[in-house]
């Protein structure tokens, strides 16, 4: 889980996230419209890409592997619980905390 957990905590906001997944697609317009510069790894693209997809597996075998978010260097979770902080109105306190938008 090491390659994992270090890219995630290299930047204030990370996604793990497949080119031809829907709800990645969502969820990196999502935190994007907040005018956050997320670093994204596109897992199907990337050399170390099935790698990146056991490790996330293994943090949390319950759910799909991507979209994973990392924001403030913690795994935040999926869509389910980016869309949950959303509509709590909690996602963009946890983007300033984290340093990811200054507004």
């Amino acid at each position: 889980m090491a390659l994992v957990t270090n890219l995630g905590a290299k930047k204030p906001v990370v996604i793990f996230s497949k080119s031809s997944c829907s709800m990645c697609h969502s969820i990196k317009t999502l935190i994007r419209s907040y005018g956050v510069n997320a670093t994204v790894y596109e897992i199907d693209e990337d050399p170390k890409g099935q790698q990146m997809e056991r490790e996330l597996k293994m943090l949390d075998s319950s759910r799909p592997s991507v979209p994973a978010v990392f924001i403030g260097h913690e795994l935040v979770g999926g869509p389910d619980e980016i869309m949950s902080l959303q509509l709590k109105g909690k996602l963009v306190d946890l983007l300033k905390k984290a340093n990811a938008i200054w507004v």
